[in-house]
């Protein structure tokens, strides 16, 4: 790998990560992950997410109502509450982590195994944070589909649909891992600091003119 591309890989799963970590919070509260129209009245379509309950009219107004207790709810939609805390706390610590260990930060710059660890606990966290964002959206996403084609359940009754919130969760998880997976791939790259080049340069010259010297005598 070139050394150029270092510093360049870094910066791309810095950013990476950072628009994964966006989404994974916004899908943690946007209240689209379930849709449910009704055939009945076409001027509404109910939204379901894992804090609220809400109704869109065709008019442009949007009424919502928080969930009363959260034992109540289904066990798909608790353990994505839990998950998706836990992809955003995760994510949060990856950034921080994988900040200070970026090659362009001057701090600690003397200490470069110690900035590689860094590096490399915060992409693993960014791998976790992606595992537990895509995980929870996949669940849920496959519990619609078991109550969509239900076959126990009649026709007449109205059935829930993928939302946007999970195509949100999904995005942010691809970007966690791709972030993390840059990160943890610059590592294995090595680094050649002016101070070793220049070291380098001044050696060889010393070599030949001790050859020259060699050569007069």
């Amino acid at each position: 790998m070139a050394l150029v591309y270092r510093p360049m890989m870094q910066l791309s799963g810095i950013l990476f990560s950072l628009l994964g970590w966006v989404l994974s919070c916004l899908t943690t509260y946007l209240p689209q992950w379930k849709n449910l129209n009704l055939e009945l009245n076409e001027l509404e379509i109910w939204t379901m997410g894992l804090w609220q309950a809400c109704v869109v009219q065709e008019e442009g107004g949007m009424q919502c109502k928080d969930f009363d207790s959260f034992l109540a709810l289904p066990p798909e939609l608790r353990f994505s509450r839990i998950l998706m805390f836990f992809s955003n706390g995760s994510g949060f610590l990856g950034l921080l982590l994988s900040g200070f260990g970026l090659d362009c930060l001057k701090i600690g710059e003397r200490q470069q195994e110690q900035k590689k660890r860094l590096l490399l606990f915060g992409g693993m966290l960014f791998w976790i944070s992606g595992i537990t964002a895509i995980v929870p959206v996949s669940w849920v996403a496959h519990s619609t589909v078991q109550e969509f084609w239900d076959e126990n359940i009649p026709d007449i009754v109205p059935r829930w649909d993928f939302g946007e919130a999970l195509f949100v969760g999904w995005l942010a998880g691809f970007c966690l891992l791709l972030g993390g997976s840059l990160l943890n791939c610059t590592i294995c790259s090595t680094e050649v600091h002016p101070s070793s080049v220049h070291y380098a340069v001044a050696e060889q010259q010393d070599q030949c003119q001790h050859l020259e010297t060699e050569t007069r005598l």
